[in-house]
């Protein structure tokens, strides 16, 4: 039996609710854990995150298979789901653990990813610059087993309906080649 090839990505974009419920619905992507990356803190909580004072972003990790999907085309869709021009904060989450990182795992990521940076800030797709951090991964500590498909897990939640939502819907229109 053949072994399937796996690459990972770690990425931030604003609340790991969001990016989560997107990547999970992704051809070539087989896992997605939300968890908290780019700190100083060990193994932190939601609240330590929460309070801004860890260093830590909420991310995603995700496993996909470089076969059906690249890892341009996950940057692709990263790029379109949130807003890479803020400051340490998505939307009405406010704070340096929403921040915009794609968090490269070895050197050619980290040349995918800053091309991919240069390619639309030369395109001036947003009036302005984008603040996306591009920074080696270093440590990943999964978040709490309630955060863990959370958008499945609590359609009736208004975060759900407010927010989530509307990303994955807007996802859905401009991605549809890439739904599993």
């Amino acid at each position: 039996m053949m072994e399937q090839k796996t690459e990972k990505i770690t990425l931030a974009a604003g609340c790991f609710w969001c990016l989560e419920a997107i990547y999970q619905k992704v051809k070539g992507v087989l896992e997605v854990i939300p968890g908290y990356s780019g700190g100083h803190v060990k193994s932190p909580t939601y609240e330590q995150v929460c309070s801004d004072t860890t260093g830590h972003a909420e991310v995603v990790l995700i496993t996909f298979d470089p076969e059906i999907i690249s890892y341009a085309e996950i940057l692709k869709i990263f790029w379109q789901i949130h807003n890479p021009t803020t400051l340490n904060y998505q939307g009405h989450d406010i704070g340096s653990q929403y921040r915009s990182v794609i968090f490269y795992h070895n050197e050619e990521q980290k040349k995918i990813a800053e091309n991919s940076k240069k390619v639309l800030q030369d395109a001036r797709i947003w009036p302005d610059p984008i603040v996306t951090e591009i920074i080696p991964f270093s440590e990943f500590y999964p978040a709490e087993e309630y955060h863990k498909n959370y958008y499945q897990n609590h359609p009736e939640n208004s975060y759900c309906h407010l927010v989530m939502m509307p990303k994955v819907q807007k996802f859905e229109k401009l991605f549809q080649n890439y739904i599993k």
